[in-house]
């Protein structure tokens, strides 16, 4: 009796000396090989990826070339050479089986294949050279494509909300550009302002964390020394500002070298370089200096106005060129008067804004700043920003998704209440942009949800 046939996992076995069980495992993956090459080839051939216009030029110069190539053996001093050429290649090909003329398609296809093969393994060798890794050069190059033509945004701000609406940002424009409050006088920043004469770094280090394309980079600015004398409570990347600042005199010098250091996608930059005091003149008359000061001093009053000390500041001259070429200005989230108005006080920012085209969007804060903004409504903040600003947000981003009853009890008995457009104005209702723009289980914005909502207010450039 001859011996039953064998299934095609067995086959798969013998000829490959895998033990049958993993056959299957083999095929996948071979599959997940083909479907790796399926996807690398539709990403090349992307619209946007500048690939598909040099590779039709270059098949049409192959062709071309070739058409020359021929004319030139067959009229001149080669011809014998061609003549014999193309009898060789004669006898390959049985004319009753397949016509001469493909034999001459299949060799000019092998020669296109053979040119395609040298042209990528020059590149491999190339950008092995420069220490990129050839298999993820396709998923850069088509980041830096698409991100290219994301809409230019400017933020305005501070604290955790800058931060969080930049690491949202930075996964759909290369164009974002932070200017920062650098007024904070509390903490690791207090402390280096105070003892280097300095402006405050720790919220430019929250940025630039935020928007930096070295991962590694990322946590280490954010590293929290727990030990040792004179650097316990500061973070790395506060005593890297504060290092940069010494060396070059000033971070204002500095900020070119901290972007290409840090590999920031985009900019950040400090609303002023100058060392300013923040103060806050409340509704009974009384005064209280220092942002740290804020939510201890205030009381039972509230604060009518904030002004920077001294009141002069001035502005990079890229913060001024960022807004006068800006697609859209974004106001927050962060805190009212300790985090979004300040960097409005300085008055070449101020006057930036006010004449810039770009819409003017504010993404309301989710709840009231305890010590701050107690019993403001939605209103009040953006009256406050009018009144400091003397331009009315255009858009103001309202988030409608519920927090749970247990997070709203833990902010409320902090004093914290929920930001809404109850009692809101038919001005302001007119101009809210109304989504869900939570984080699960958090009285915090969700990144995602807020980059998309401002895109879909931004424009964006069309594809070279």
């Amino acid at each position: 009796m001859s011996d039953p046939p064998l299934l095609d996992d067995q086959r798969l076995g013998e000829r490959s000396t895998v033990p049958p069980g993993r056959a299957s495992a083999v095929r996948r993956r071979a599959v997940r090989g083909g479907q790796y090459a399926s996807r690398r080839a539709r990403v090349w051939l992307a619209p946007g990826m500048g690939v598909k216009r040099w590779l039709a030029l270059f098949m049409v110069c192959t062709l071309v070339g070739a058409v020359g190539f021929l004319h030139f053996t067959w009229t001149g001093p080669l011809h014998f050479v061609a003549t014999r050429w193309i009898m060789y290649l004669n006898t390959l090909t049985s004319p009753g089986l397949i016509p001469l003329h493909v034999t001459g398609m299949a060799v000019m296809a092998l020669a296109l294949i053979g040119a395609f093969f040298s042209i990528a393994m020059l590149n491999r060798s190339i950008l092995r050279g420069t220490g990129t890794v050839p298999g993820t050069a396709m998923d850069l190059i088509y980041e830096r494509r698409n991100l290219s033509r994301g809409p230019r945004i400017v933020a305005v701000g501070g604290g955790t909300g800058l931060s969080n609406l930049l690491s949202g940002l930075r996964a759909h424009t290369s164009h974002t550009t932070a200017i920062v409050t650098v007024s904070d006088d509390g903490g690791s920043s207090g402390r280096l302002r105070e003892s280097l004469d300095m402006i405050a770094p720790g919220d430019l280090v929250d940025c630039y964390a935020a928007l930096s394309d070295s991962p590694v980079m990322a946590r280490l600015l954010l590293h929290r020394f727990t030990r040792g004398d004179g650097i316990q409570g500061h973070t790395f990347g506060n005593l890297m500002l504060a290092t940069l600042s010494e060396e070059e005199g000033g971070l204002a010098v500095a900020m070119k070298d901290i972007h290409e250091v840090l590999r920031i996608r985009g900019q950040v930059f400090p609303a002023t370089t100058a060392p300013a005091t923040l103060v806050a003149h409340l509704e009974d008359g009384g005064v209280i200096r220092g942002e740290s000061q804020f939510a201890l001093s205030v009381g039972h009053s509230r604060i009518r106005q904030v002004s920077l000390d001294p009141p002069d500041l001035p502005a990079l001259p890229p913060v001024l060129d960022a807004i006068r070429d800006a697609e859209q200005l974004v106001l927050g989230p962060g805190s009212l008067f300790t985090s979004i108005i300040p960097a409005l006080l300085v008055p070449e920012i101020a006057r930036a804004v006010r004449e810039s085209a770009a819409p003017l969007i504010y993404v309301a804060s989710l709840m009231t700043e305890p010590g701050e903004t107690d019993g403001l409504s939605l209103e009040d903040h953006v009256r406050a920003i009018t009144c400091h600003l003397g331009r009315t947000p255009d858009c103001v981003l309202v988030n409608n998704a519920s927090l749970p009853p247990e997070v709203v009890q833990r902010y409320a008995e902090a004093g914290a209440h929920l930001l809404n457009l109850d009692g809101a104005s038919h001005d302001l209702s007119g101009c809210a942009l109304i989504l869900p723009l939570l984080q699960s289980g958090q009285a915090r914005h969700d990144p995602v949800a807020l980059a998309q909502a401002l895109l879909t207010q931004a424009p964006r450039r069309p594809q070279n």
